[in-house]
């Protein structure tokens, strides 16, 4: 990824944009043949020139178009060179290399989040069956599987990937439209045929840029991509506390977790993650705030851009492949997350025994209060609610003993959890 971005591959995007127009020119007759062929054969640049040059002019275009320029003196062509950059403007090369440049990324990022999906379904048709307490508010709520919590964030990747292909989509294009994006020098027709040759598509209108809408949906793809990341990671944060210790990161032989505390295995990664991730939120921000440019374009974009971009789909990529790596090597104690669903002895079975009582013909707000009322008792003294439920003679003139039974029944709770997992994983699903 760090290569896409590098000056070398930069200016290789400028000058396949310059070729290509010289190219498309020739070919309707604007320009010699015989110069774009030349221009094809002989043109290139020393990044170290184009920097030097750059420090002379203040202007990064006009330097690369004078390094290149050089290099057909010096393959005795210059007469060839006034054909370079004929018509364009620089924001012709830029947003439309640039779009390139976002092309080779986006193909980086997808294969990482297909690598993370393949990941999320292993480990969730792993733990399909692995019986875990579910929490709202941090507290115990009712019952579901770790495979589940699994195959939500597979599911939600797959929306990620989505969401970035089409955003990666959206700015496949290009634009040779002039300073103000009227066509003044090169035609319609001309960047038509200029865009086929580097496979973008033709923006339909632009001013001199590329409308930057399109770079800031490209750039929310990536935020919600690693907010998924930081999801993950937070609930592995969360599972590896020790009061809970249903899952934590793999700590490898030699790996110490504090310089003061030789006990602790701290999940180092996950927090990582998550810091990490906010600067990819926040890259988004900076990419709203380059929509709006005054009139049909200034330089406020430009600067952010060459901090954004490549931060935020670096980033995205190693974040991805940390997130991924988590997941693969992530330790998982389904005898802890049993104990401690059963550390309430029955508690969070008090919904489906609400249900139970007014199926059974008990008035809701009366099953409400008697249900609460076992359960509160329970949470303050430690108690035994199962035990306290089938002991209540105002439940038991209502509820059979094995109907009792059946309110605190797992199975009863998680008889959905294979049609789930048909739902997101298809035949796939056990």
């Amino acid at each position: 990824m760090g290569r896409i971005w590098s000056d070398q591959n930069k200016f290789q995007q400028w000058l396949e944009v310059e070729l290509a127009t010289s190219e498309a020119l020739a070919e309707l007759g604007v320009i010699p043949q015989e110069s774009a062929q030349l221009l094809r054969r002989h043109a290139g640049f020393d990044v170290a020139r184009i920097f030097e040059i750059e420090n002379e002019v203040k202007h990064d275009v006009i330097a690369f178009t004078t390094a290149v320029a050089e290099t057909m003196a010096q393959a005795g062509h210059a007469e060839a060179s006034r054909w370079l950059h004929y018509g364009l403007t620089s924001n012709d090369v830029v947003d439309t290399a640039q779009a390139l440049q976002i092309q080779q990324a986006a193909a980086i990022l997808l294969r990482g989040l297909e690598e993370l999906r393949a990941v999320l379904k292993r480990r969730a048709l792993e733990f399909q069956h692995a019986v875990q307490i579910g929490r709202t508010h941090g507290v115990h709520a009712e019952p579901i599987t770790f495979g589940l919590k699994l195959a939500i964030w597979y599911d939600e990747a797959g929306r990620d990937v989505e969401r970035l292909r089409a955003a990666a989509e959206d700015l496949r294009v290009g634009k040779t439209s002039g300073a103000v994006g009227t066509y003044a020098h090169i035609g319609p027709e001309v960047e038509q045929r200029i865009c086929a040759r580097l496979h973008l598509k033709q923006a339909p209108v632009a001013s001199q840029v590329i409308s930057r809408d399109r770079h800031a949906a490209f750039l929310a793809a990536l935020a919600l991509a690693t907010a998924l990341c930081e999801k993950i990671a937070l609930e592995v944060r969360h599972l590896q506390r020790t009061e809970v210790r249903e899952a934590e990161e793999y700590f490898s032989k030699g790996q110490k977790g504090s310089s003061a505390m030789p006990h602790k295995r701290n999940p180092v990664t996950s927090e990582q993650i998550c810091g990490l991730a906010r600067v990819v939120r926040a890259n988004a921000q900076a990419a709203f705030e380059n929509i709006a440019l005054w009139h049909e374009r200034d330089i406020s974009h430009s600067s952010v851009e060459r901090i954004i971009l490549p931060d935020s789909t670096i980033l995205t990529d190693y974040l991805l492949a940390k997130t991924a790596q988590l997941v693969d090597r992530l330790v998982v104690y389904p005898d802890r997350m049993r104990r401690n669903l059963e550390m309430t002895r029955g508690l969070v079975f008090s919904g489906q025994l609400l249900l139970d009582l007014a199926a059974a013909g008990m008035l809701r707000e009366q099953a409400y209060r008697v249900v609460q009322g076992h359960a509160m008792r329970a949470w303050e003294q430690e108690g035994d609610f199962r035990a306290a439920i089938e002991g209540d003679p105002e439940i038991r003139a209502v509820l059979k003993p094995a109907r009792i039974a059946q309110a605190f029944s797992l199975e009863r709770q998680l008889r959905n959890v294979d049609r789930i997992f048909e739902q997101v994983f298809g035949q796939d699903a056990q």
